[in-house]
């Protein structure tokens, strides 16, 4: 037998995936396919990558999935893939936040196992809801932020368990982006649009967009627990309804102190 041969034989499956959003044009679904190629373990096969049937058709053509396995609804993708002998075994959902329960909901309840971008939901009641949910369906459920599989971030979270920075009094996370500077929502670009709607995007705005990496990326890097917060939240672009600019007082269990900043108006 050759090696290629043997090697075929002993492969482990891939696990078929499927996608709801990340259509061409957005910009985490493509993080996520990445991901999923890094290791080799799993394979797209199905998406309802777009909530406009032509989009979500020119995209899964792209990405070079079966006509029969590309969908304009992630109910119409959840019902028929679960019936499928060789339908979806995980689902990435990777759309606007307001469609994140919902579209969970759906596959968790035909045991499908969900691998869902962050944040979780809009809302906390949302959220202990969907926990409900998870628990009940006997499916994993899985909330990326992305940060932390970077190799340096989990360097620094190993040497500050190992204790090579001793102590920890004071943490300082920043995370600042320029592309809200001025109101391109105006514009009608789709991930201004909806990041500024808080029908959407949630009550956060830049907190909730980007602040939300910074503080998982505190919480995992130095493994301390947030007691108390206090925060100052601006929204500098006249009209904007959410925040695009926020600073942060942290106070973590143990007595060490910090400050997230995250800003979309800085440029």
């Amino acid at each position: 037998m050759t090696i290629e041969a043997k090697t075929k034989e002993t492969a482990v499956p891939r696990i078929r995936l499927g996608m709801v959003g990340g259509g061409a044009g957005a910009f985490i679904g493509g993080v996520h396919r990445m991901a999923a190629r890094l290791d080799n373990r799993f394979e797209l096969v199905a998406g309802a990558l777009s909530s406009s049937a032509e989009k979500a058709q020119a995209s899964g053509r792209e990405l070079g999935l079966a006509e029969d396995r590309i969908y304009s609804s992630y109910k119409d993708m959840a019902i028929r893939e679960a019936r499928l002998k060789n339908g979806i075994e995980a689902v990435s959902i990777v759309t606007p936040n307001h469609v994140h329960y919902d579209a969970a909901k759906e596959f968790l309840r035909r045991g499908i196992h969900v691998i869902c971008d962050k944040p979780l939901t809009s809302t906390l009641a949302d959220a202990k809801k969907l926990k409900k949910a998870a628990d009940e369906s006997g499916a994993l459920f899985v909330l990326t932020h992305n940060y932390t599989g970077y190799p340096m971030v989990r360097q620094a979270r190993e040497m500050i368990a190992n204790g090579e920075l001793g102590d920890l009094r004071v943490v300082q996370v920043e995370y600042a982006q320029d592309w809200l500077t001025e109101a391109v929502e105006a514009t009608g670009a789709k991930g201004a649009v909806w990041r500024t709607d808080p029908a959407q995007s949630g009550l956060g705005g830049a907190t909730g967009d980007i602040g939300t990496h910074a503080f998982n990326l505190a919480s995992f890097v130095t493994g301390l627990t947030l007691d108390s917060l206090a925060a100052d939240l601006d929204s500098f672009v006249e009209g904007r309804r959410l925040d695009d600019n926020a600073h942060v007082m942290l106070r973590f269990a143990g007595g060490a102190k910090g400050m997230l900043w995250c800003s979309q108006v800085a440029p």
